[in-house]
């Protein structure tokens, strides 16, 4: 039996990057996935590669249950109804990724420079459809989790110890979604439910790849990329997480998909044990 069978997961903004991923290495050890997201085979956002369908697509050709659910995590009614969904079809649910960001939809080069020559909008694009939409997301869904009083919280963020991540705006939303989870590990002590945040390194995302005129059979005949590490390596972060029957002594904690993969014994899809990122 696959160690995540009869297992509920929601993973948000699975459409591309680690959020589809983790969506494939959950569905691979036998849990059911919700894949949510704006992004919809022919029709993605930004005409950027990847779609919620093409995730869940790939999850099926695994052998694993997969549901593409079209949401746009900054409406609180649609990931109200998401919730609701996963409620009358499956009754329960085990594992939430929160991997929503919302970055993305501006055009902008994170460079390191005063935050003053930023635009002010770089505000709304971090925290109001990315931190905000997470614990949004948390909102609705926790009340569901605790039904059976049980389940794991899991959000992808950044973070290397205390080192400034480069852009204050981008700084500042990572630290809130850290922060954020050390006060539902608060909130949530006295219940079954644990709540992490998980920090990968460089990833060789759709747009990475793009952006580096590559693809993931050729990457690695970039020399810029070839620390980089594969979507699929925090995918098995998480599920080796929410496999673990004593995730419970890691509530609260920002962890690294490298230390992970030490701990738990797994690999990239290329064979490497690739370490934590350093900045």
């Amino acid at each position: 039996m696959k160690k995540l069978a009869g297992k509920i997961a929601l993973v948000t903004g699975g459409s591309r990057g680690a959020g589809r991923g983790i969506a494939v290495e959950l569905g691979k050890a036998g849990a059911v996935v919700y894949v949510s997201g704006r992004s919809l085979r022919g029709t993605t956002t930004h005409g950027f590669p990847g779609s919620i369908d093409e995730t869940v697509e790939e999850i099926r050709k695994n052998g694993g249950e997969a549901y593409a659910c079209r949401c746009d995590h900054t409406r609180d009614e649609e990931t109200q109804a998401l919730i609701e969904r996963i409620r009358q079809e499956q009754g329960c649910l085990h594992i939430l990724v929160n991997n929503v960001w919302g970055l993305h939809d501006l055009e902008v080069n994170l460079q390191p420079k005063p935050f003053w020559e930023y635009p002010l909008n770089l505000w709304d694009a971090m925290f109001q459809n990315g931190a905000r939409a997470q614990i949004a997301t948390n909102h609705y869904a926790i009340p569901l989790m605790l039904e059976a009083d049980s389940g794991l919280i899991i959000h992808t963020t950044f973070q290397d110890q205390d080192k400034y991540l480069g852009t204050f705006y981008y700084d500042l939303a990572k630290n809130t979604i850290n922060r954020s989870v050390f006060g539902l590990a608060h909130d949530l002590k006295n219940t079954n439910i644990t709540a992490v945040a998980v920090s990968p390194g460089w990833m060789r995302t759709e747009l990475v790849l793009r952006n580096f005129h590559t693809d993931e059979d050729h990457w690695n005949e970039v020399e810029a990329l070839k620390h980089t590490e594969s979507p699929y390596y925090i995918g098995r972060a998480v599920s080796a997480l929410a496999s673990d029957g004593e995730v419970k002594l890691k509530n609260g904690q920002v962890l690294q998909v490298g230390d992970l993969a030490q701990e738990y014994g797994f690999t990239d899809v290329d064979g490497r044990l690739i370490p934590r990122f350093l900045i």
